[in-house]
């Protein structure tokens, strides 16, 4: 039931995160409810998984277990900042604050904590990625080999054309404030906008899924030559 309602979580806060970075298409009333709603959604996932807060000074540090805690941490502080600048920008959830000062700064953290948080938030469903094969292997009786390896090129193909979206939509711009002032295309589809959004996910993903499959490879041989 646990592992369930995890699940559940995951798959409302990735959902979330997409609908966000698509500001243009709903208006802003529905970006802060949303808004609010990933909040509560991500609050939900630290409850739900507080036995890891247990675990942080346990345990030897792995370069596995560096790179793993380092996008945990760096996750939160994208959220961290996501939900002040949120909160001292809101016209309708959070209106009631007698907020005043702080607007451009928020304007600007809100800025990076949006786009730092989505790659991040991408990065760290990509070390969990194993348990969604894990789900999908267990579902079939037989696997053949070749199955990982178009899984692979089908992964690579992703993550290629992602890499290319990261360049057309010009992120590194707004991940390190060189343009203040977002660019929205209103006439844009909303199929093809998020589909962009879905493969740089998808880049992600693949970037820290096979980065923790070498640093666990490399764990191993390290573990098997003492």
């Amino acid at each position: 039931m646990n592992r369930k309602l995890k699940r559940a979580v995951d798959v409302m806060m990735t959902a979330a995160l997409l609908f966000l970075m698509g500001y243009q298409f709903w208006g802003e009333k529905a970006h802060e409810w949303v808004g609010a709603g990933i909040f509560v959604l991500f609050a939900a996932h630290h409850a739900l998984n507080w036995r890891w807060y247990k675990s942080l000074f346990r345990g030897k540090y792995s370069p596995m277990r560096i790179f793993q805690i380092g996008v945990d941490i760096l996750t939160f502080l994208s959220m961290a900042v996501l939900m002040y600048s949120s909160i001292v920008l809101s016209r309708y959830v959070f209106a009631f604050l007698p907020i005043e000062r702080g607007l451009a700064l928020a304007r600007r953290l809100h800025i990076l904590g949006s786009y730092w948080g989505f790659l991040m938030m991408s990065l760290h469903l990509g070390l969990h990625w194993n348990m969604v094969l894990g789900t999908i292997k267990r579902k079939k009786t037989v696997v053949s080999r070749y199955v990982h390896v178009v899984c692979f090129i089908l992964g690579l193909a992703v993550a290629l054309y992602g890499t290319w979206v990261f360049v057309k939509r010009d992120f590194s711009t707004y991940l390190f404030l060189k343009n203040e002032f977002v660019f929205l295309d209103y006439e844009e589809s909303k199929i093809l906008y998020y589909l962009d959004y879905l493969f740089l996910m998808g880049t992600c993903i693949f970037i820290s899924h096979y980065i923790g499959k070498i640093l666990r490879l490399f764990k191993r041989k390290k573990e098997g030559g003492q």
